[in-house]
């Protein structure tokens, strides 16, 4: 049961996410079904959280940025940016759970000027598509390994 936990609070945790939690639970020998239930629910719930409390969230991101005395560019936004003048808010949300991870894009849609109801749209089926292929591919994968023939 602990374990489960930890799936959900792992795929909840930025940059831990559904693209690290998702095989781990599965190569420790749980259920490959409900891993990916709960890292898919952990890791949406949270982006909702960012989604819905974007504006808070960008007020206390600026002025944590102001008291470090950084600029607010760095690798993953300039990547996050590049790829939202390429293809948009579903690029964005379909290439971010493996480029920068899910709160990241969320965040950087939001300012990049995307909708709410767009941004949660696109990235509840980058989410699911996600972890459907590190499930489905971890859980084939490991049991081709496991398997003797």
């Amino acid at each position: 049961m602990w374990e489960y936990l930890l799936v959900f609070l792992g795929a909840a945790t930025p940059w831990l996410e559904i693209a690290l939690v998702i095989p781990v639970g599965i190569v420790a020998g749980l259920s490959p079904f409900w891993v990916m239930v709960l890292a898919f629910t952990g890791n949406l719930l949270t982006v909702i959280i960012v989604i819905i409390g974007f504006d808070k969230i960008q007020v206390w991101w600026l002025k944590r940025q102001e008291e470090k005395g950084k600029s607010s560019s760095n690798k993953r936004s300039d990547r996050a940016k590049k790829i939202w003048s390429k293809y948009g808010l579903p690029g964005l949300a379909l290439l971010g759970p493996i480029l920068i991870g899910t709160h990241i894009a969320a965040f950087i849609g939001m300012k990049l000027g995307a909708d709410k109801k767009w941004t949660t749209l696109w990235l509840t089926i980058s989410i699911a598509l996600w972890t459907l292929t590190f499930g489905i591919l971890t859980a084939l994968g490991f049991d081709f390994f496991v398997k003797e023939n």
